[in-house]
């Protein structure tokens, strides 16, 4: 049932973005930031801990779900560190996954070659 519920949500978030793709003149780069806003939003409100409890890796994965990360360990670490935390908090949260994403980037380069548009 988790994997429905995952595939459910995490499908939604999906169509959600293909739609302002289709529908709007919005770019990519714009959907993903507005993405991650939403996210931060709905985290620093306390709305999208919910929503990870019912789809799981489904909410967690997209990118609404990496803003909500970074709003709730940003709040965790003010109450820690104080107004320092702003700093500290985002970037303690997420440094997994871009650690993870600049060593894919690296690995990739291996095998592309660039080329001029």
């Amino acid at each position: 049932m988790i994997f429905l519920k995952a595939f459910l949500v995490g499908g939604l978030i999906c169509v959600v973005g293909q739609l302002l793709l289709d529908l709007t003149k919005l770019t990519p780069a714009k959907i993903l930031v507005g993405f991650v806003v939403v996210g931060v939003i709905l985290g620093g409100i306390g709305v999208y801990k919910y929503v990870e409890e019912f789809a799981g890796a489904g909410a967690t994965v997209p990118l609404v779900g990496f803003g909500a990360l970074l709003a709730e360990e940003t709040k965790n670490a003010v109450k820690e560190e104080g107004v320092f935390g702003i700093l500290t908090g985002p970037l303690t949260a997420g440094s997994a996954g871009i650690m993870t994403a600049v060593l894919c980037g690296i690995v990739a380069s291996f095998f592309g070659k660039p080329k001029a548009k």
